[in-house]
C-alpha cells in the first residue's frame, strides 16, 4: 500500500494501517521530539532510582519465580544479557520478514510512550534496523503472551546486541555481519533495557496490526465480488436497500449498504424492486388456488449480504479499536512514571485484550470464505445457476471440467479454516513455576488468524476466477449489462488470468492471483 505519510512517526498517533506500511517496507519510520522527551524524562527518573539502589524488579532483582533475589546495579549489564540468553527458546520456522517488522514498529511505540526507562541509544538502533531492512531471524513458537511476548522479542533483542541471524538485502546473515554491512555496531543493554524490550505484547499486536489491513481488503473484497455474483445469478436489489439498515442500525451493516449500493450503480443486471408490492396474478386460479409463480427472493448467499459481510466489519471494528489502544500503550513492567517520581509493578504485558480480539477476527474471516465457498459452489451447479454451464466449463461438454476441482478445493480449505477455528484466547497453561499461572496465548491467536486469513484469500482467489469465467459467459467480453465497478473487477483479473477456455491446471492461477488480490484495496480501487 502507498504510505499515506512520508514517514511514521512511531511515537504519535498511529492506526493500525501504519503497522502494516512499515511492515510491509512502504514507509520509514522516525521519533518526534515529544516522545523523545518523555523517554529521556522517563531514563533520568530510573538511572537516579538505580543509583539510589532501590529495589527495583528486572533492575535490582531476578526475574519471575527469582525476583526475591536481589541484584546490585554492578551487574546490570550480566542481568540483562542474561534475560534475553535464557529467553531466546523459540523454535519453529521464521516469523515472515513483515510479521517481525511489525513487532518492531509496535515495540518501538510502546517504548516512545515513555514509561519504559530506556535511552535513546537503543531506541534509535531499533529504528535503524527498521529503516535499513535489518531483519532478526525469529522462530515464531515460544510464546504463551502472558509476560508479554518474552521469546519473540528476545531474539529481536539478541540480534541488537550481534548475536543470532538477520536477514540483510535479502541474505540470511549472522547478526553481527548483517549490523557491520548496514555500518551499525552491537548495543550493549543498560539498565532494565533487556526487560524493556522483551517484556510486552508487541509480537501479538504486531501480528494484529497486519491482520486487520489483510481484513479490511478481505472483507471489501467480498463486498464487490457479492455484487459481481449477484449480477451473474440476475440478483435482486430489493434486499440491499438502504432502509434495512435503518431498520436495524448495527455499523458495519450501514457500511455494506452503503458499499452495495456504491458498486451495483449502472447495473443492468440486478432486478429493481417496485413497492407497492405487486399485486397477486389471480387469472390463473383453479377453485380459488392459485398455480406456483417465481420465488420473490433470492437466496442468503445474495440477499443477507449486508447482514454476513456487516456482521464482520464490526467485528473488524471492535478488533482495530483493541489493537489501535494497544498499539498506544506501554506494556512492559515495572513502568517508570516521571512526573510523579514512582516506579510501579503491574500486569500491562498481559495481552489477554489482544487474545480475544485476534480469536474474534478469526471467526469473522472465517465466515467470509464460508461465504464465498456456498457462492461458488451455487454458481458452479446447472442446477441451480440460471444456464450457466456446469462448472463453468469451456469447451465441449464432457471432456471439460471447468472449476469443478476448483470447487471442491474451495471446500477443503473451509474444512482447514473450521478445524483450526478453536479459539486459543482460552488455552491457559500455568508456567514459569506457578508465577505465570494464567496466560494468554496471544500471539498464537493472532498467528492462527494470519495463517487463516491465507486460506481466505485462496478462497477469495477461486470464487473471483469463477466469477471472471461467469460474467464473460453472462456479457461476452464486453460484459454487457454488468456494473463499472465490476466490469472493472473482470478486468483487472483478465489482466493476469486468460478465460477458462477449455480445462488446465489451475493452481498457479488461484496462488497467484491469491496473493494479487491482497495487495489490492478495494474500497477505494477499480471503480470503474
Amino acid at each position: 500500500m502507498p504510505c499515506l505519510a512520508s514517514s511514521v512517526d512511531l511515537g504519535g498517533t498511529l492506526t493500525t494501517r501504519d503497522i502494516h506500511a512499515v511492515a510491509t517496507g512502504a514507509c520509514p519510520v522516525h521519533i518526534g521530539e515529544d516522545a523523545r522527551a518523555r523517554m529521556a524524562a522517563s531514563h533520568a527518573t530510573l538511572t537516579r532510582m538505580v543509583e539510589e539502589r532501590r529495589r527495583i524488579y528486572g533492575v535490582t532483582t531476578g526475574y519471575g519465580p527469582l525476583a526475591s533475589h536481589p541484584v546490585t546495579p554492578e551487574h546490570a549489564h550480566l542481568l540483562q544479557r542474561n534475560l534475553v540468553y535464557h529467553l531466546c527458546s523459540g523454535v519453529g520456522k521464521p516469523l515472515s520478514p513483515v510479521h517481525t517488522r511489525a513487532m518492531m514498529a509496535a515495540r518501538a511505540s510502546s517504548l516512545a510512550r515513555g514509561y519504559s526507562g530506556v535511552s535513546a541509544p537503543l531506541f534509535d538502533r531499533l529504528l535503524e534496523c527498521l529503516n535499513l531492512g535489518l531483519v532478526p531471524v525469529v522462530p515464531e513458537m515460544g510464546t504463551v503472551g502472558a509476560s508479554g511476548d518474552l521469546t519473540p522479542l528476545a531474539h529481536v533483542a539478541l540480534t541488537l546486541m550481534g548475536e543470532g541471524e538477520m536477514w540483510y538485502d535479502g541474505t540470511r546473515l549472522p547478526a553481527s555481519a548483517a549490523l557491520q554491512a548496514a555500518g551499525l555496531a552491537p548495543i550493549t543493554l543498560g539498565h532494565k533495557e533487556g526487560i524493556a524490550l522483551v517484556n510486552g505484547t508487541s509480537c501479538m499486536t504486531g501480528i494484529a496490526a497486519v491482520n486487520a489491513e489483510r481484513a479490511r481488503r478481505a472483507a471489501h473484497l467480498a463486498l464487490r465480488l457479492s455484487v459481481l455474483y449477484a449480477e451473474c445469478l440476475g440478483g435482486r436489489l430489493e434486499a440491499w436497500d438502504a432502509r434495512f439498515a435503518d431498520a436495524r442500525p448495527h455499523p458495519g451493516q450501514k457500511t455494506a449498504h452503503a458499499a452495495l449500493q456504491r458498486w451495483t450503480a449502472g447495473s443492468d443486471r440486478l432486478v429493481p424492486h417496485v413497492q407497492p408490492p405487486p399485486r397477486l396474478d389471480e387469472s390463473q386460479a383453479v377453485e380459488g388456488w392459485l398455480p406456483e409463480g417465481e420465488c420473490p427472493q433470492d437466496p442468503y448467499t445474495i440477499r443477507c449480504v449486508p447482514q454476513v459481510i456487516g456482521a464482520v466489519l464490526d467485528v473488524m471494528r471492535f478488533h482495530d479499536e483493541t489493537v489501535t489502544v494497544e498499539l498506544h500503550s506501554a506494556t512492559d513492567n515495572p513502568l517508570v512514571f516521571a512526573d510523579d517520581d514512582a516506579i510501579l509493578h503491574g500486569g500491562n504485558f498481559y495481552g489477554q485484550h489482544v487474545a480475544f480480539a485476534s480469536d474474534a477476527l478469526q471467526m469473522a474471516v472465517v465466515k467470509l470464505a464460508i461465504h464465498a465457498e456456498r457462492c461458488i459452489a451455487r454458481l458452479t451447479d446447472r442446477t441451480q445457476n440460471h444456464g450457466l454451464p456446469a462448472f463453468l466449463h469451456g469447451g465441449p461438454d464432457g471432456v471439460n471440467s471447468g472449476f469443478m476441482g476448483a470447487q471442491v478445493t474451495a471446500s477443503a480449505l473451509v474444512a482447514e479454516l473450521r478445524t483450526r477455528a478453536v479459539p486459543a484466547s482460552i488455552q491457559s497453561v500455568p508456567t514459569n513455576a506457578n508465577n505465570q499461572d494464567v496466560v494468554t496465548m496471544g500471539t498464537i491467536a493472532a498467528r492462527k488468524t494470519a495463517d487463516s486469513l491465507d486460506l481466505v484469500f485462496h478462497v477469495l482467489a477461486i470464487h473471483a476466477l469463477a466469477l471472471a469465467q461467469a460474467a464473460e459467459q453472462r456479457g461476452g467480453t464486453v460484459l454487457a449489462g454488468f456494473s463499472p465497478g465490476s466490469r472493472a473487477v473482470v478486468r483487472w483479473i483478465r489482466e493476469q488470468h486468460e478465460y477458462l477456455y477449455q480445462d488446465r491446471p489451475l493452481s498457479p492461477d488461484i496462488q497467484q492471483l491469491s496473493g494479487n488480490l491482497e495487495r489490492v484495496d478495494w474500497d477505494a480501487s477499480l471503480t470503474h
